[in-house]
């Protein structure tokens, strides 16, 4: 049986923005937040060490609302003053509008992926070869995006601007108190394994969203207990609905 649950994310803001909520009540849950990781920012020097400038570029490359925060964090410190021609590349139209909380959103000065991946963006990109693309990174980052650039022939510097590390879970946190832990990214599991590295697994049983997050628990001595279809469960809360409801019935859907 499944009846208390610890999440790997911060509790949610609001009642409207909570896709839990439903499914705490429904199973009569007992729903623990926790957020596993936490971003902060780099150091002035660190940045500089990199040496890149910042105003050489005629456009920023934004994958995250982190990358937007961090961007524009950055500039204040290095009193940076970023010019009012400046473009912006964003994944998806939801991270090009956060923009909003630093400058005036412009149309003519925006684009953003209508496919919400990075396939979707680069092709507009192509269109503007006469650009110097900067890409504001965390620490951890893939390639692919780096990939299809260069792949266009384009004028890309990446540079690291903050990085996700891992929350202190020693705060009272026993692990085996829950009978399910649910996972977000690879980052996750390796604050799960540096906060309890002699933890026993047993019955706990651990559910991961991503491809990525699934293979970092399968590099560890951990067991994977579940990991939705997204083609066939769209929605975290209706993944988890779905194999809440088989555990508590005794079937469970294999990993």
């Amino acid at each position: 049986m499944i009846k208390k649950i610890l999440i790997s994310q911060p509790a949610p803001e609001s009642a409207a923005r909570n896709p839990y909520a439903e499914l705490i009540r429904q199973h009569d849950l007992e729903a623990v937040f926790h957020p596993f990781i936490k971003v902060e920012p780099v150091s002035e020097r660190e940045f500089r060490d990199q040496k890149v400038k910042i105003l050489d570029h005629t456009a920023i490359v934004l994958s995250s609302r982190h990358a937007i925060d961090h961007f524009f964090g950055t500039c204040k410190k290095m009193r940076v003053k970023v010019p009012e021609e400046m473009r912006y590349y964003g994944i998806s139209e939801k991270v090009t509008l956060y923009i909003q909380k630093y400058v005036q959103y412009r149309k003519r000065r925006v684009f953003f992926s209508p496919t919400g991946k990075w396939e979707g963006l680069v092709p507009i990109m192509a269109k503007h070869k006469s650009e110097k693309f900067l890409i504001p990174e965390g620490n951890a980052h893939n390639s692919e995006l780096t990939g299809l650039m260069a792949a266009q022939g384009l004028h890309f510097t990446e540079c690291t601007m903050f990085r996700t590390v891992a929350n202190d879970l020693k705060d009272g946190t026993t692990l085996s108190d829950f009978d399910a832990i649910v996972l977000f990214t690879p980052s996750g599991v390796r604050s799960l394994v540096e906060n309890f590295p002699t933890w026993e697994q047993k019955d706990t049983r651990l559910i991961c969203f991503g491809d990525t997050t699934c293979k970092a628990i399968e590099s560890t001595s951990l067991r994977l207990d579940y990991s939705p279809d997204k083609a066939k469960v769209p929605g975290i809360a209706a993944a988890l609905d779905a194999y809440i409801t088989a555990c508590n019935s005794a079937e469970a859907p294999q990993p």
